[in-house]
């Protein structure tokens, strides 16, 4: 793009994925709609990406089920047939998405760097952002530069309802203050942290300081079992809302905590756009790439241990993006090194 994009662009946004992503793009979504404000936003997403982020003000969404089949590229190639943009900010790369790309008419295709652009995306686009090492938030904020030629910062204005707010607050006035939250399981299970441990800091944390936990996940078997187990821990002081809550009322409640402890989730980037304190696990992935985004002080990060100890190499000498896939590698996070965290957190509460 040039310097100074036209200020009334029709630009199209893809990107699907899980929640913490989206809540990731929707702030470079709102840093995009302050620098080019006349633009219209096309965003191009999923149903449950949608339950989070209807009513974001300025924003038309299309709503639509990650494609499987050739029947749904066919229909998404008849629902844009005749439909034009300016532009297409191509901020998901992987082989299904990259497959939606040239159904979308556009004169610039801005996609990842080469780095990036998994499974052949650069061949689905005509311009690309640099490739640096830095924070996803980043990498997003790079599309918005790249077509506006100016300096673009993380934005959060998640559309959260009154309605949610009140709900949040029905259920967490049951419980003693200070509030904390505990997000335990994460899509991957490599990324979980030890269910013994977790047991420990909420056992700890209630001898502490008499707070209460609320338990957040989502309907998987495996994490309702962990947190209908994590919830005996301390019946009287627990609240287990792990599969009890939508996108919005989620983000709501993180709101209202003191604090949010979870590895490597999308409740985490939630809790940072919400602004509630976090203390991330990490030891799979650097928090430098996929933490609380400016935030990563309360973090636990055992990424460099992990790195040296499984991989047998250097943290800072490792290829971008590199992860540490040993079973054992949350294991390197103790019950100390959260609970240092949390006093600290809470200490300024």
């Amino acid at each position: 793009m040039t310097d100074t994009a036209p200020p009334n662009l029709h630009i199209a946004i893809v990107r699907f994925s899980a929640l913490g992503d989206i809540v990731m793009v929707a702030a470079a979504v709102r840093a995009l709609q302050q620098s080019l404000p006349s633009a219209t936003i096309t965003w191009i997403t999923s149903p449950l990406a949608f339950a989070l982020l209807k009513g974001m003000d300025g924003v038309n969404f299309e709503v639509i089920d990650k494609p499987r089949t050739f029947a749904d590229y066919r229909a998404f190639y008849r629902a844009f047939k005749q439909r034009r943009f300016d532009v297409v900010l191509a901020m998901q790369a992987n082989l299904r998405i990259n497959l939606l790309y040239p159904a979308l008419h556009a004169p610039v295709k801005i996609g990842f760097d080469r780095i990036r652009a998994r499974e052949g995306q650069w061949l689905f686009c005509n311009t690309r952002i640099p490739f640096q090492d830095n924070h996803l938030v980043d990498s997003f904020l790079a599309f918005v530069e790249k077509l506006t030629g100016q300096p673009a910062s993380a934005i959060w204005s998640l559309p959260v309802e009154e309605s949610d707010f009140h709900w949040a607050r029905e259920q967490l006035h049951k419980l003693p203050k200070p509030w904390i939250a505990i997000h335990p399981q994460g899509s991957k299970a490599e990324r979980n942290w030890l269910a013994q441990r977790y047991a420990a800091v909420v056992e700890k944390s209630v001898s502490c300081w008499q707070c209460g936990i609320v338990l957040t996940g989502g309907n998987a078997p495996a994490e309702q079992a962990l947190c209908a187990s994590l919830a005996q821990s301390a019946p009287e002081h627990t609240l287990n809302l792990s599969g009890k809550t939508t996108p919005k009322q989620l983000a709501a409640l993180l709101s209202l905590v003191d604090v949010l402890i979870a590895p490597d989730t999308g409740s985490v980037h939630i809790a940072r756009a919400m602004n509630t304190p976090v203390i991330g696990l990490y030891a799979v992935a650097s928090p430098k790439l996929t933490g609380p985004y400016q935030k990563m002080k309360s973090c636990v990060d055992r990424y460099p241990q992990a790195v040296q100890k499984y991989l047998g190499k250097n943290s800072d000498q490792l290829p971008w993006n590199t992860r540490v896939h040993h079973p054992d590698a949350m294991a390197l996070i103790t019950i100390d090194d959260v609970m240092q965290q949390l006093e600290k957190v809470l200490k300024h509460k």
